[in-house]
């Protein structure tokens, strides 16, 4: 779980403090789910997560987690992949999003990505995206589902 706490830590770097996702602004849980990974702050990144079935999509096995507690579940895997690996210092930078989609209570974005890290202390990274299903829920847009879609780790640059 400390790698997790670690990887939500890096994802703010690019990003304000992580706060409650905004009513209005779809693309508010996603950010407030890699502010909260890079911050450490797990609690603020799950609580973007909309209540009932998720489903996560990853490079890492198994790959997929679905349930309510899917995210939690990725976390724990996300950490045992890191430490079995190497891997530390794990960040997440993002721009904004590259294509939103919005159906009344249905919504849909693609948010560029870098994951940095370090893999036995040699740093990484790897552009991608996540691409996010949100629904509106009474406390607001949550995310539904997510995909990381990265190329080939990398030296970093």
């Amino acid at each position: 779980m400390k790698q997790a706490v670690i990887v939500l830590l890096a994802l703010a770097l690019c990003s304000s403090a992580a706060g409650p996702a905004g009513q209005d602004d779809v693309s508010a849980p996603v950010r407030q789910f890699i502010d909260g990974f890079n911050t450490g702050n797990v609690e603020s990144a799950f609580a973007a997560y909309a209540t009932g079935a998720i489903t996560i999509v990853d490079e890492f096995a198994p790959h997929i987690w679905t349930g309510p507690d899917a995210a939690r579940q990725w976390a724990a895997a996300y950490d045992k992949h890191a430490q079995a690996t190497g891997v530390t210092d794990g960040r997440v930078t993002y721009g904004q999003p590259s294509r939103t989609e919005v159906d009344q209570d249905v919504a849909y974005v693609i948010l560029p990505t870098v994951y940095f890290y370090k893999e036995h202390g040699k740093p990484l990274q790897e552009e991608g995206q996540m691409t996010v299903v949100l629904n509106r829920q009474a406390a607001g847009w949550r995310i539904r589902s997510w995909t990381w879609s990265g190329v080939k780790p990398h030296p970093a640059r």
